[in-house]
């Protein structure tokens, strides 16, 4: 869910005040006291032990008890010193990227394949830019064609009409498993995701504040069905058409994924890679401290509270008869 305009979150927030006396829960716990969780704590946390430890440990703890990880945070391996090429294999599944099982995918968050660690040392090496990562991308234009019927809805679900790839196919490859992997590692936290228009199908790819760390924030569930008792939410063209339930599941639709870390003195790697979901139950420090107001109904964590946004990441199956998803980056 891309950050919207001024005059739309207005009215999003116009139409949430009419019902929120309705959901007693809608409003946010809050004391004087207690310190305040900030974006840059939640990177900070997932980084090196010199950024982490500066963090306040209260909001620390509180910010632990959110982090549902997909992989483990720590790896129980040092970094390879090569990684296995990836190929797209579409008919092997998570195989397609050269994992064969849990450990091989786990390893492929930590210490992922060259090509995804010189964009991550490139994120840092250029001082945080964004044109540094676009430039990465071929020029040549893909227009994104019908999406399991959106267009008859009138739903235009890209940032764009068109998009690119990544000149390296490695990098388009390790998007996509990506993409798979959260689906499939998603019931071991509770979470049951589907690679549709409705639930999981885009996140936005950013360079961190302060550290220039390169990052995806995945959206899931992104348009509910209309409800009028539960969600009683008129989302647009793209909600049309969408029975997916709006339950305790969208607590997890934020999903997070950073790429290791590479030191700005020299060539060692200072954080291996990160796959979590950002658990924002109304009771967390999530919840409280870094979902804005006007949306917490929909628990949306918006990118460009994370650093500078670059592109977004769709993976959109494009197929008639038969699934056929692919990459469009926009």
């Amino acid at each position: 869910m891309s950050k919207p305009s001024l005059s739309l979150r207005l009215t999003f927030l116009l139409s949430l005040s009419f019902t929120a006396s309705s959901f007693p829960f809608f409003h946010k716990p809050s004391s004087p006291s207690t310190p305040k969780a900030t974006p840059s704590d939640l990177l900070s946390l997932l980084g090196p032990k010199p950024q982490s430890s500066k963090i306040n440990p209260l909001i620390a703890q509180d910010l632990n008890s959110c982090l549902k990880f997909l992989v483990p945070f720590n790896p129980t391996s040092p970094k390879l010193k090569s990684r296995k090429c990836l190929t797209r294999r579409k008919e092997l599944g998570l195989a397609k990227i050269g994992a064969t099982n849990q450990r091989e995918e786990d390893e492929l968050i930590w210490w992922p394949p060259e090509p995804v660690l010189e964009l991550a040392r490139l994120a840092i090496d250029s001082g945080g830019d964004p044109a540094a990562i676009q430039r990465a991308l071929d020029p040549t234009i893909i227009t994104v064609p019908d999406v399991e019927g959106s267009k008859e809805n009138r739903c235009e679900l890209t940032r764009t009409p068109y998009g690119r790839r990544f000149i390296s196919e490695e990098l388009n490859s390790y998007l996509e498993f990506l993409f798979e992997l959260i689906v499939a590692r998603g019931p071991t936290i509770g979470m049951n995701l589907s690679l549709n228009r409705y639930d999981f199908f885009h996140g936005h790819l950013f360079l961190a504040i302060d550290t220039g760390r390169l990052g995806i924030l995945f959206h899931a569930k992104e348009y509910p069905a209309y409800d009028k008792e539960v969600f009683p939410y008129n989302m647009g063209f793209c909600q049309r058409g969408s029975n997916m339930k709006y339950d305790d599941s969208m607590n997890l639709r934020n999903i997070l994924w950073l790429a290791p870390l590479p030191s700005n003195s020299s060539k060692a790697w200072v954080a291996p890679g990160v796959l979590v979901v950002l658990d924002a139950r109304p009771d967390g420090i999530i919840y409280r401290d870094l979902i804005p107001e006007y949306v917490n109904f929909t628990r949306t964590i918006y990118e460009d509270d994370l650093g500078d946004v670059v592109v977004d990441v769709n993976y959109l199956d494009v197929g008639d008869a038969e699934p056929d998803y692919q990459i469009f980056i926009c």
